[in-house]
């Protein structure tokens, strides 16, 4: 029995015969917010790469924003299987997540671009612990995937 039919039959008890159209809708929304977050995130690292704040308005902002969208979107066309492709976006997205987030505490501990509010060392010694263990929880998945 494959994914969906699993996800299916868990949510039947509770949804009825709705489940699939609500397991279908819940996946849309996720992959709207994770779009969206992509998006966000590609913006702001970009912006932070050209020691910018993030501002929408900006060109690297939306250049940021525009690049991981688009990246998306060819992904999107070149899938012909769906649900494989709601798979191997899961994958990718657990490779990308460390380099998002070690770019992240790089970019929010630089007092030059921060100032003040750069992090602080017990913050930067804790963001690097959640981001190690979020890289080797990722490095699993993603070798139980490849086995």
């Amino acid at each position: 029995m494959g994914f969906r039919q699993q996800a299916e039959q868990m949510l039947k008890p509770l949804l009825g015969t709705h489940a699939a159209v609500v397991f279908a809708i819940a996946l849309l929304f996720a992959g709207f917010a994770s779009t969206i977050t992509s998006g966000i995130a590609g913006a702001s690292i970009f912006a932070g790469m050209f020691k910018e704040p993030y501002d929408f308005k900006d060109n690297h902002s939306k250049l940021g924003a525009g690049i991981s969208l688009i990246v998306a979107l060819i992904i999107i066309f070149l899938i012909s299987n769906p649900f494989q492709g709601l798979i191997i976006s899961q994958v990718i997205l657990s490779i990308q997540l460390p380099f998002t987030i070690f770019t992240q505490i790089y970019l929010t501990s630089s007092k030059k671009i921060m100032g003040e509010f750069a992090n602080k060392t017990y913050s930067n010694i804790l963001l690097l612990i959640i981001g190690g263990i979020v890289t080797y929880l990722n490095i699993r998945l993603l070798i139980s995937f490849l086995g």
